[in-house]
């Protein structure tokens, strides 16, 4: 027989979760999952009656902040009606949806192809930049992560690539990025660019079809590109006839302060992959945005690709009311405003702090690095690794009541979009604190 809901306590249900499911990007031996209860705003409680300041907005999706009661409503008017359609029908909520996100994607996109999630809209873009151009070889960066489906993992540069090549995908070059780490920096646009530029060259500029990148990095260190470098990009991809993917599945949708990560350089990419918070993470939805000239080649050739819950009415529906909460509430100007509050309490950690080396943010789009030294800038952890110091630090966060993703020698600041003043302050003072464990292992 199965348990009864609502009566398991924390202990039961992380057992019953372990013994019978699997958690993701670990050993399940040394998996400690949170028993979760509720989650209301910027904050979620455990069934043990703990509550937590969640400052990563999960997994960078939560963007209008938990259990907003006006998504839910959505979800539940469209499932009295039409909780599930084929893919192959037209319904109201989709139009309604598709009529919306070409008046918000980036200058002259206009039609969207929807998806489950971040990695198949990543998925399908290169399928139809692919079949679009007629050529093969896709770039992507090092310091990405684009999905966890075959293909994506292949395109992502980090190290959760290595154990997924076996054997890797045909046709994928990695580039370099504009940054290489703490200890180094960020290299200006130009030295980057000339990177590029000459990637393209040796590999055969008639051979590529695409170009993915994250516009503003996302989990592999909140990397916002120096001045030019996006703008850069398009001319570059311009030039050789390369789609350029811009993959703003986490930068997307307010997170920055803009709409859209692309706004604030004013470029327009080829295709621009969406998900997270489309919905607010509040059900699985992506958007694929597609330029005009790249529509226009399907109307005569066959798309050959689908998904059976492409375009799901619930997930419609709530992606409709998420772009509304957005709207209404302003949710895009407060993560600019907030933005600048952030930035603040970066400044202030990194002069008070000597383990701090290194803080960024764009919008609610933000990270500490953590260093040895500021002499060196050699990271408080390794490349690919979460070393005791930094377990130490995540472990004092959470019992301090912060969640974030502590990766590396970064900690990650990315609260819900709906965040104050005053509970931003609460976050920093947590890390403020906890900083001291980082502090005393700074090389004297």
């Amino acid at each position: 027989m199965t348990e009864d809901r609502g009566t398991l306590d924390a202990e039961r249900i992380v057992e019953l979760s372990k013994r019978y499911t699997m958690f993701d990007w670990q050993a399940q031996a040394k998996a400690s999952p949170m028993a979760v209860a509720s989650a209301e705003g910027v904050y979620f409680t455990t069934v043990d009656g703990r509550r937590f300041l969640d400052f990563n907005s999960q997994l960078m999706g939560v963007n209008i902040g938990h259990g907003d009661k006006r998504v839910l409503d959505a979800i539940a008017r469209q499932a009295e009606t039409l909780p599930y359609i084929s893919p192959f029908m037209a319904y109201e909520t989709r139009a309604l949806l598709g009529e919306k996100l070409a008046t918000l994607w980036p200058g002259d996109l206009e039609k969207t192809f929807f998806t489950l999630g971040g990695a198949e809209c990543n998925e399908n873009a290169i399928r139809i930049a692919k079949a679009y151009t007629g050529r093969q070889k896709v770039l992507a960066r090092y310091r990405s992560y684009h999905g966890a489906t075959y293909a994506t993992i292949n395109l992502t540069g980090d190290p959760r690539r290595w154990a997924n090549e076996n054997p890797p995908m045909p046709g994928v070059v990695h580039v370099l990025d504009p940054y290489h780490g703490t200890q180094r920096g960020f290299d200006d646009a130009g030295t980057s660019l000339a990177l590029l530029r000459e990637t393209i060259e040796l590999e055969g500029p008639e051979t590529i079809a695409a170009f993915i990148l994250e516009p503003v990095t996302g989990t592999n260190g909140i990397l916002i590109p120096p001045e030019g470098y996006i703008r850069g990009v398009r001319e570059l991809c311009t030039e050789f006839g390369i789609v350029m993917i811009a993959d703003e599945v986490m930068a997307g949708f307010g997170r920055t302060g803009e709409w859209f990560s692309v706004n604030h350089w004013n470029v327009v990419p080829d295709l621009m992959s969406t998900a997270k918070g489309l919905t607010s993470s509040y059900l699985p939805l992506g958007a694929l945005a597609i330029s005009p000239d790249i529509a226009a080649h399907f109307d005569e050739h066959v798309f050959w690709g689908g998904l059976t819950y492409n375009s799901h009415p619930l997930s419609c529906a709530a992606a409709l009311a998420a772009i509304e909460v957005l709207e209404d509430d302003d949710l895009v100007g407060n993560a600019k405003r907030m933005g600048d509050v952030m930035g603040r309490h970066h400044q202030e950690l990194s002069e008070k702090h000597p383990s701090v080396g290194r803080v960024r943010n764009l919008g609610l789009f933000g990270i500490v690095e953590l260093v040895k030294s500021r002499e060196t800038m050699e990271p408080l952890s390794p490349f690919n690794v979460l070393n005791e110091t930094m377990a130490s630090v995540n472990r004092a966060l959470l019992d301090r009541g912060l969640f974030t993703m502590v990766r590396f020698n970064g900690i990650m600041t990315n609260p819900p979009l709906c965040i104050t003043e005053e509970q931003l302050a609460e976050g920093f003072e947590i890390i403020d604190d906890v900083l001291a464990i980082a502090d005393d292992a700074v090389d004297a």
